[in-house]
């Protein structure tokens, strides 16, 4: 269990503490079942990014704050450098960079992902509300949406409704970089 899921989990239990909810509550609030949602709590799991955003979204909490703790301060412009994007540990086959960190009141999410080529296509397929939009910065990116693959290359983009099922791999010899726009 590494010590950033424990801290996200202190403060979804501090948010739902101060809703005064039940773990149950809680987690039917946010269409989750209870045994998944204390998961998520106790540290013992990854979240995903949309349950990240059920909770920031129903209970007015920038996702930076439950992701680092400290809330975002800019209102009318966010500067980011070549690689200073805040660096986010959630799962092993996705690295996160969020470009849009310390903006308040965001209207979408906005990361660098990055991923490593593995010889299996990824076993567990993501969905989440809202829609996305990729555009492949590096490398060749298989894209699986409701079972049907597309192959991406650098330069190519896709726009999907997020509702649905999909994932994402990187295919060949070396990581694929892709900018992800979640709204």
């Amino acid at each position: 269990m590494s010590d950033t899921l424990k801290q996200i989990g202190i403060r979804i239990k501090a948010i739902r503490e101060i809703s005064d909810l039940s773990t149950a509550d809680f987690a039917d609030s946010i269409n989750l079942d209870a045994a998944t949602y204390l998961k998520y709590e106790n540290g013992e799991a990854d979240i995903p990014i949309s349950v990240l955003s059920a909770i920031s979204n129903k209970y007015k909490v920038e996702m930076t704050a439950i992701l680092t703790g400290i809330e975002p301060r800019l209102s009318r412009i966010n500067v980011v450098k070549k690689g200073k994007g805040l660096s986010i540990e959630r799962r092993k086959e996705y690295k996160y960079q969020d470009l849009a960190f310390n903006f308040i009141h965001k209207k979408a999410e906005v990361f660098i992902v990055s991923v490593d080529p593995q010889k299996e296509s990824p076993k567990h397929a993501y969905s989440h509300p809202g829609q996305e939009f990729n555009y492949i910065l590096e490398g060749s990116l298989k894209v699986i949406f409701e079972g049907r693959e597309y192959i991406l290359e650098e330069g190519d983009s896709v726009y999907f409704d997020s509702g649905y099922s999909h994932t994402m791999c990187a295919i060949g010899d070396k990581p694929a970089k892709f900018l992800a726009i979640v709204l």
